[in-house]
């Protein structure tokens, strides 16, 4: 395939948080900030160079082992492309923090492409790309709930991977996410790895019940069902082992009016939800204010849910 009368492009990425509540694995939800930038730019020949990765020195350039590169190279497989890319990926997020950082890269990279050409390929399409990207960062396991946050934007169901099944979630308009990152890494398949291999019926059962609850409340824009039903038995009170001073946060936010709050992912960032600004900037403030005594660096956002996903910044 030929490339466009347009030769380059520059996108946000989003950041996401995954594993929300009670939907391990299937709830996420796309982040304002933070996120990647990710270039692309057609040239003569054939193949990905990565030109220059910035944020994080520690990423490999070899397209074949970055999940940028693994995802456009599939893309470019698909379309049969007689042209070649060079990409710069500018990390704007960690790695190992719990906020998506490969899926924002896997997603980035592919959606970028689709947009510079004009391919106007679905998400349907796009989402299988990423996937390929994804296996590279987790052992050739695919998870779908980051890379289809990142992806469709909004709060998403991940329903099925065989076959592929994404489901969006409206949520309220005024629905405002508060991030907490402190600064300590946590490896995605060593904490799964600590995670129950089975779980009793009645575990199950009130799982499902608040999987249900959740979504409901978020249809319904029913913040007290919504406070009530996103608590995790299962996930949570495991992980949140390795993260310092998970619950004195919890409890910080949920007296400072938190309608929701967990581990992202598998952390070490966690999240709180607020039913406005007002009242997301206030938890922000007041988990600042525990953070700041406890010798620990740390980062906060805090914005509306991300419903759009990844965006372009610059086409020319």
């Amino acid at each position: 395939m030929n490339s466009s009368k347009n030769s380059e492009i520059n996108i946000f990425s989003p950041a996401s948080v995954a594993n929300v509540g009670c939907g391990f694995d299937i709830f996420a939800f796309a982040l304002e900030k933070p996120g990647d930038e990710i270039r692309l730019k057609i040239k003569k020949g054939t193949g990905i160079t990565i030109s220059k990765i910035t944020g994080i020195s520690s990423l490999p350039l070899d397209a074949h082992k970055n999940t940028a590169g693994v995802s456009l190279l599939a893309m470019l497989e698909y379309i049969r492309a007689d042209f070649s890319v060079e990409m710069e990926i500018h990390k704007k997020m960690p790695i190992k923090s719990g906020l998506g950082s490969s899926a924002a890269s896997a997603v980035g990279s592919v959606f970028a492409l689709n947009e510079l050409l004009e391919l106007k390929l679905g998400n349907d399409i796009l989402i299988k790309f990423a996937m390929e990207g994804e296996k590279i960062a987790s052992y050739n396991q695919v998870h779908l709930d980051n890379i289809s946050a990142c992806l469709y934007g909004g709060f998403i169901l991940a329903r099925s991977q065989d076959p592929v099944d994404i489901i969006s979630i409206p949520v309220p308009e005024n629905l405002y996410y508060i991030i907490l990152h402190p600064h300590i890494d946590i490896d995605t398949s060593e904490a799964r790895q600590i995670l129950p291999r089975l779980i009793t019926l009645p575990g199950a059962v009130e799982q499902w019940a608040n999987t249900a609850a959740v979504t409901t409340a978020l249809l319904t824009e029913d913040y007290a069902l919504l406070r009530r039903s996103i608590t995790d038995n299962i996930v949570e009170p495991i992980r949140a082992r390795e993260i310092p001073h998970f619950q004195e946060m919890k409890d910080t936010a949920i007296e400072a009016g938190s309608v929701g709050f967990g581990v992202s992912g598998s952390g070490p960032s966690v999240f709180a939800l607020a039913e406005s600004n007002s009242s997301a900037l206030h938890i922000q403030n007041e988990l600042i204010r525990m953070f700041q005594n406890k010798n620990l660096p740390f980062d906060t956002y805090r914005a509306r849910i991300n419903t759009k996903g990844p965006r372009v910044l610059d086409k020319y």
